[in-house]
């Protein structure tokens, strides 16, 4: 029963924990990107964004998570990610402090309260609450069942010379913990059941100090785990994360007894004395470290050089499906990924003039080749979309997905008419021999500059969100329209005329102008989500 009684504890904990998450971050919503993306170039705004963020998330190991992938997405730099990480490291002293209150009592209560916000809700936001307003009350209810189920372990020899063992020997203890926090991925939960045995006295508080401090390393595997495969940067924000627990631990381990004796002056109860030791730790580690933040960015980046690798243009650059259960994430990277894409577009679309221009197979095929590259980035970032987190997705992050959704497929429509319709007829062109005339040539160039000055105008509205830059955009449409008619009847002048020339290419030069036109279609379809936004 005891070991039930922990077992269905520790589930209803973590379960608890990670509710209380989920609730508060799709509720925040892109708050906790902006606070980790903009507020971190100040050391000291970055310890409390890194605070603040963990404090809403329940987890210093989702907050290094979420850095990882926003480095890896070449969202924020590496150097700016020191005061963060520390700053988390406080943050997450916030769980620990909850559950040293003596509050499990009301846990129903909290459960019944959360439950029915959630099914009696009609906003979103009141559900999220909702459901962070149950989770607190399933970690209490975990923290109750584990205290109940208690009882029989007072009774038990065995169980108190092994709890006394972990006790008498710190680094016993640290080590069980760590390996205790890496398998649950959480320190609140080692840290929480480390309270509960105290509280029941099966603990004294030398043994839980050892428990909180291996509790502070073994939380840091998560972030190692997600370095796996990532950049180096992201790397070296893990190692980053290791390095202040691991160094933290061995600069107090030494003093451990006095810290032990001073840590019970603080509280009257063993509970808070153990939250207390918490708090402290990661307050003074961080206070100690963030002054010598640069330097010690410094020291990592030697530690973690940087790799080698070349571009592979069938290789996603900046999707990592570690960050699909944080959707405000994954669609920062999606997007800098489509941003990639329509680079490769862009480029595509200006190359297929010089192909006309100077009759260019090599680099007509090359244009091809590119084609099948963004048809490749196209599919890859539809599924990462549709893999998402859809338990912790706002509806403002619902939107700006199917906006995504919507741009990579007119980037790919562009790609494919370059592809399968401009090349098409450049290598008819070439085949055929066949030459524009001058005004011809020259119409067509001027056709295709102002085509793509919008496409570039797009690109960039998409990139910052810009509902100036799109309207300017939407409101190129009547013209280019209007350009295309003045320059088809251009042409069916020069046929009246009788040009020889223009008599050659006129089912090419008409058809180059019908593209480019379809192409401006997609162009303004690029900056329709923009606009549509509320």
């Amino acid at each position: 029963m005891v070991i039930l009684a922990l077992f269905g504890g520790m589930a209803l904990l973590l379960y608890g924990i990670q509710l209380v998450g989920e609730g508060f971050q799709r509720a925040a919503g892109g708050r906790l990107r902006y606070l980790l993306t903009h507020v971190t170039r100040n050391r000291f705004a970055a310890v409390l964004s890194g605070a603040a963020v963990t404090a809403i998330i329940q987890s210093s190991s989702a907050t290094t998570v979420m850095l990882i992938g926003f480095v890896s997405a070449g969202l924020i730099p590496f150097s700016q990610t020191m005061g963060v990480i520390l700053g988390a490291d406080i943050g997450t002293t916030f769980t620990v402090q909850l559950i040293a209150f003596k509050i499990t009592d009301y846990a129903l209560l909290m459960v019944g309260l959360g439950f029915s916000v959630i099914f009696l809700g009609k906003r979103r936001a009141v559900k999220d609450l909702g459901t962070a307003l149950l989770g607190f009350g399933l970690i209490f209810l975990g923290i109750k069942v584990m205290v109940d189920g208690m009882g029989p372990m007072k009774s038990s020899h065995l169980a108190q010379q092994v709890l006394l063992t972990l006790a008498g020997t710190p680094l016993a203890g640290i080590l069980t913990a760590a390996v205790f926090s890496a398998l649950v991925h959480s320190s609140a939960a080692t840290i929480g059941l480390a309270i509960t045995l105290a509280g029941e006295g099966l603990l004294p508080l030398g043994g839980a100090v050892a428990i909180v401090l291996g509790a502070n390393i073994g939380t840091c595997v998560t972030a190692l785990m997600a370095s796996i495969g990532a950049r180096t940067d992201a790397k070296r924000v893990a190692v980053a994360h290791v390095a202040f627990k691991i160094l933290g631990v061995v600069l107090i381990l030494p003093f451990i007894d006095p810290f032990t004796t001073w840590v019970g002056t603080t509280a009257g109860d063993v509970g808070r004395q153990i939250a207390n030791a918490h708090t402290v730790f990661n307050v003074v580690i961080s206070a100690l470290f963030l002054p010598f933040q640069n330097l010690a960015a410094r020291l990592i980046v030697t530690l973690v050089p940087e790799e080698e690798e070349g571009d592979n243009p069938f290789k996603t650059r900046y999707l990592d499906e570690r960050s699909l259960d944080q959707p405000a994430l994954a669609i920062g990277q999606a997007t800098r990924e489509a941003l990639r894409m329509a680079d490769v577009v862009q480029a595509m679309y200006r190359d297929a003039m010089a192909v006309f221009r100077t009759d260019n197979q090599e680099l007509l095929e090359d244009v091809e080749r590119r084609d099948d590259q963004v048809d490749y980035l196209e599919r890859q970032i539809k599924l990462f979309l549709t893999r998402l987190g859809r338990e912790t997705i706002s509806a403002d992050l619902s939107q700006k997905e199917v906006a995504l959704l919507t741009v990579i497929q007119n980037l790919e429509n562009i790609g494919d008419i370059v592809d399968k319709n401009l090349m098409e007829l450049a290598r008819k062109k070439l085949y055929q021999g066949r030459r524009f005339s001058g005004a011809g040539e020259a119409e067509i160039i001027e056709f295709h500059a102002l085509v793509g000055k919008n496409l570039e105008r797009a690109i960039a509205a998409v990139a910052a969100n810009d509902r100036t830059l799109a309207q300017e955009v939407l409101d190129q449409r009547p013209v280019v329209r209007q350009r295309e008619r003045d320059l088809r009847e251009s042409h069916l002048a020069r046929l009246r005329a009788g040009l020889a020339e223009s008599l050659e290419t006129s089912e090419i030069h008409l058809d180059v102008l019908t593209n480019l036109k379809r192409i401006s279609s997609h162009v303004t379809a690029l900056v329709f989500p923009i606009l549509e936004e509320v």
